[in-house]
């Protein structure tokens, strides 16, 4: 919502892979970093071979753990460390699939992030219950097909509210 205040959060867009009683994981989708995803695999030293991801940008995913890739993707096939979040999409934080997609390129469709968002029990319903955040249905055309700059548009729309017309300013009924 236009009212966060919390630099890492502002205009960003999370897509919550996990939420329970324990709390909430998730990783920011709309926010690159001036790394690409061949930057990142000359660093973590991994065999890289796929060229038509080279110049794929890496995303900040949260402040949590930011020194740790985790990778977004589909099909989600299987890993060393996976959290299924659907039928359709995984989270990934294991070596394997960089291995993987630095040879054969697969996963298909993936985003990579340094760090997560993650939240502790009851915070995230907290933050809900202050209108800090909008919840709109994950669609995975918007995180894997549309670019980074167009994704928080793209999901707003799917709620038929434009951001620049949102006030910072709410009220509880």
């Amino acid at each position: 919502m236009p009212a966060m205040e919390d630099p890492d959060f502002t205009r960003s867009l999370v897509y919550v892979a996990e939420h329970n009683d324990e709390g909430a994981l998730g990783v920011v989708i709309n926010r690159p970093i001036d790394l690409t995803v061949e930057g990142l695999f000359e660093r973590v030293d991994i065999p890289f071979d796929i060229k038509s991801l080279a110049d794929e940008p890496i995303y900040f995913g949260g402040p949590v753990q930011t020194d740790r890739g985790f990778v977004l993707h589909r099909p989600i096939g299987e890993w060393q460390s996976s959290l299924k979040v659907n039928g359709d999409i995984a989270l990934t934080s294991s070596k394997d699939i960089l291995q993987a997609l630095g040879t054969s390129g697969d996963p298909s469709e993936v985003l990579i992030t340094l760090g997560y968002s993650g939240w502790g029990a009851g915070q995230l319903e907290e933050e809900l219950a202050q209108n800090a955040w909008l919840t709109v249905p994950a669609d995975a055309e918007i995180i894997f097909a549309l670019p980074p700059d167009e994704r928080l548009t793209a999901a707003m729309q799917l709620l038929g509210v434009d951001f620049t017309n949102l006030s910072d300013v709410a009220g509880h009924a």
